[in-house]
């Protein structure tokens, strides 16, 4: 894994969070059709490149739209 994928997963669990609030993690996990324990992953960077359509589950799931997501995790300001 490169650096630059760890930030990218960095900047999707940040992102994540931020836009989680006060639900827990149970509730969006199973809301996206996810384990809490994969979203815990994805949160905390330990899966900083989850497949598209988890990452489009907890999308729709916290409300984000995907531009959203990819100008978050984007290196590079788009």
């Amino acid at each position: 894994m490169t650096p630059e994928e760890r930030e990218r997963g960095e900047r999707l669990g940040l992102l994540l969070r931020a836009a989680r609030g006060e639900r827990s993690m149970v509730e969006v996990a199973a809301s996206a059709g996810i384990s809490a324990e994969t979203l815990r992953k994805i949160e905390t960077g330990r899966a900083p490149t989850p497949a598209f359509f988890t990452v489009a589950a907890l999308a729709v799931a916290l409300e984000l739209s995907m531009d959203e997501v990819a100008r978050a995790c984007a290196l590079v300001p788009v």
